[in-house]
């Protein structure tokens, strides 16, 4: 019997998560791929928005295929100034568009926040693991100070190429978001 109750355990705990089961197998993928070869291919991006506004479409009908187009624009809105500040690529900002059209704009606003957390808690790790993190610090304590006292005209430009550093594959901190989206288990 202790089988049986563990099976239904898990029905039960998985009932208000079943629609995230495709989307969070999506983003694994994306987070492997990033991994790999630190891209998030076009195809994948994009099966993935096609795929999650037809869910959308055939589980609620227009309101629900309108509510996938807000959480793909959400996705793409939350990651756009970090993309053209150069702080992300640009199939990071796909990969979350693409997932918001899976999840609408509530879960979408979730998983930007899960995946924020997620990736400032690698980037530390990967700052303390290439013994930068003081001097990141101080390199952005000079630019607040800058920021602050010399209020630039005209929004903050994006620091020139050959100072950026190899940054880290983020389709992992969407993936960790996700995983926390599925854990949560919100609706």
């Amino acid at each position: 019997m202790p089988v049986a109750g563990s099976f239904a355990e898990a029905v039960g705990w998985m009932s208000p998560r079943g629609h995230l089961l495709i989307p969070l197998a999506l983003t694994v993928w994306i987070a492997w791929g990033d991994l790999r070869t630190r891209r998030i291919p076009n195809y994948l991006t994009l099966g993935t928005a096609v795929a999650g506004l037809a869910y959308n479409f055939m589980s609620h009908g227009l309101s629900g295929l309108a509510d996938g187009f807000l959480g793909m624009l959400l996705g793409f809105a939350c990651l756009i100034l970090p993309y053209l500040w150069g702080g992300m690529g640009a199939g990071d900002v796909k990969a979350l568009a693409a997932l918001g059209a899976w999840l609408g704009p509530k879960l979408t606003v979730f998983l930007f926040c899960y995946m924020g957390i997620a990736g400032g808690v690698i980037a530390l790790g990967y700052l303390v693991w290439q013994g930068t993190l003081w001097q990141k610090i101080k390199e952005g304590w000079v630019f607040l100070h800058n920021l602050i006292l010399c209020r630039p005209a005209g929004a903050p430009r994006p620091p020139s190429p050959a100072l950026l550093t190899e940054g880290i594959p983020y389709g992992v901190a969407i993936a960790v978001g996700m995983i926390v989206l599925v854990g949560v288990g919100l609706r």
